[in-house]
């Protein structure tokens, strides 16, 4: 029997009990105080350079979007002494692409999972390690720990499997070393090049090793879908390197991702945030001369309240600018910001949570990676092919999570709980070559694609993307030549280069928008000039 899940706001808050539920009261205690006294959700007046002078009329700022960008920036804001400012969020819940559920009697990441960089230079591990969520020693990530399996039910040895290893870390050296080189040459999809690369490496082993060697890079190709979200034909090759890894490894917070959340919601009140504000136009305008006194923009809910300001700061996902940019603003955006749009990737990645009665595996051992045929991956045409792997979830010997990436992720948002067990159980039956193996009593499932407040995962940089795309999505309108100060601005990680797909990148992006806010402020000696 499959349990529907509840709602997000609700799974996400239920469980009170255990370390994951102190995390979850911490934030709700916050939030609560604030709402009593709205002085508890400040912690005292700290002068500082970033200071605007309190005697400075402030400006009137609509942040649409309480992911961790939208929260990042009314953090900043408050820290700086600004305080007019409503953030509009179209769910019951914070937290955007951060959705940390109890899924028994663990932690079920729906969206973000890992601090991508355990180190200082990452704001995100800087503010989950001044909440006391990371404790030492840190469990870093381990991407070759597991086994690798074919789709003819065969086991690739310890000894073959890290020579692969060793050779595809290689092709992707050199994969990520084409946007630096810049040499004039197009190396076209990704997939185009790594399959070339295997090619040629897989004549230096001998024939009876090519079966397994060939299976295991392709395989490790298909988990590059993890980190974009898209068929790696749809990816850039000469784009891959652009994004700017962090040192340190991967790590999860074990309490939950969501206790993140906590620090970010400590500096708002309850007239800070509004949920289920859901925005369906945003009018702007910059043109005529604005003598009368009239708002700069205004913010239109879909349950018709509307919102003047100084200043917008749109933070939802490029999913959404994607499916409603034409709609969503009057007048149209730039022409450079819908290119940018329109040409930026965006993927998907679902999770789907599997509870056994009686695991089939023993725990710490590792994940199940599936060493797919070049053929499977190419003219497969069942959602399964978008599988790329099953790892074991942290705390827990009885849960897997498998993840399925890419445009099959899309397919299988709309199938039922039973057949999306099938699908797995099908898959691990004929991977291990084990027919026996049982199906899950319990799944919990992510459907990123489908929801229209998110309509995906993140974003990737695709044949038609460069930088300067990402830097045309993250530039205020007007820009900077204009003589008009800028209305809209533009936060998330798809606006901030080298960063992207990430939630430092997210977070880094919030930052960033909010100090532009602080520095117009300055400059005008309050909000921004009628012309």
């Amino acid at each position: 029997m499959f349990v529907q899940p509840l709602s997000p706001f609700s799974n996400l808050f239920l469980g009170r009990s255990g370390r994951f539920g102190v995390v979850l009261s911490t934030v709700l205690r916050t939030f609560s105080a604030a709402k009593k006294d709205p002085s508890k959700g400040f912690r005292g007046c700290i002068v500082t350079d970033c200071m605007v002078d309190p005697c400075t009329p402030e400006p009137s700022v609509v942040i649409v979007g309480a992911g961790i960008a939208g929260l990042s920036v009314a953090q900043r804001l408050s820290q700086c002494g600004l305080s007019n400012f409503v953030v509009l969020e179209a769910t019951d819940r914070p937290g955007g692409r951060i959705h940390s559920c109890w899924f028994g009697d663990v932690v079920a990441e729906m969206g973000a999972q890992h601090i991508h960089g355990a180190c200082v230079n990452n704001p995100v591990f800087t503010l989950a390690a001044q909440e006391g969520l990371l404790k030492p020693p840190l469990k870093r990530t381990n991407s070759s720990k597991g086994i690798y399996l074919t789709s003819d039910g065969r086991a690739a040895d310890h000894t073959t499997a890290m020579v692969a290893h060793h050779v595809f870390d290689q092709i992707q050296r050199e994969a990520l070393s084409l946007f630096a080189m810049r040499r004039g040459k197009e190396h076209g999809s990704l997939f185009d090049f790594f399959s070339l690369r295997i090619q040629q490496e897989l004549q230096n082993f001998p024939e009876d090793q090519r079966y397994k060697v060939c299976r295991i890079l392709y395989g490790l190709t298909h988990r590059i879908r993890m980190k974009v979200g898209e068929d790696l034909s749809k990816v850039s090759a000469d784009n891959y390197g652009s994004f700017i890894g962090l040192p340190g490894g991967n790590v999860q917070i074990p309490l939950g991702f969501v206790g993140v959340l906590s620090p970010l919601l400590k500096e708002l009140t309850s007239c800070n945030v509004k949920f289920n504000k859901p925005v369906e136009l945003i009018r702007w305008d910059t043109v005529r001369e604005k003598k009368d006194g009239s708002p700069r923009a205004i913010v239109q809910c879909c349950d018709g309240e509307e919102y003047c300001a100084d200043y917008v700061v749109i933070t939802v996902s490029l999913g959404v600018l994607k499916e409603h940019a034409e709609e969503m603003f009057f007048p149209l955006l730039p022409a450079n910001k819908m290119d940018a749009i329109q040409n930026l990737g965006y993927g998907n990645i679902n999770k789907v949570y599997l509870d056994y009665d009686k695991p089939f595996w023993v725990w710490s051992e590792g994940g199940m990676k599936f060493a797919w045929s070049p053929d499977e991956l190419i003219h497969g045409s069942n959602w399964t092919k978008g599988l790329v792997s099953v790892e074991e979830v942290v705390n827990s010997k009885h849960v897997l999570c498998a993840f399925i990436c890419g445009p099959e992720s899309i397919v299988v948002e709309h199938c039922s709980d039973e057949e999306v067990a099938n699908g797995i159980t099908k898959v691990l039956r004929q991977f291990t070559g084990d027919p026996s193996l049982p199906y899950p009593c319990t799944i919990l499932r992510s459907k990123w694609g489908s929801d229209p407040y998110f309509c995906g995962s993140f974003s990737h940089m695709s044949l038609s993307s460069n930088v300067e795309h990402q830097c045309d999505l993250g530039s205020p309108v007007p820009g900077h030549c204009d003589p008009v100060p800028p209305v809209l601005l533009f936060a998330g990680e798809a606006t901030c280069a080298g960063y992207h797909s990430t939630v430092h990148g997210g977070r880094i992006s919030g930052i960033r928008e909010a100090e532009r806010i602080v520095q117009l402020t300055k400059k005008f000696g309050g909000p921004p000039p009628n012309l």
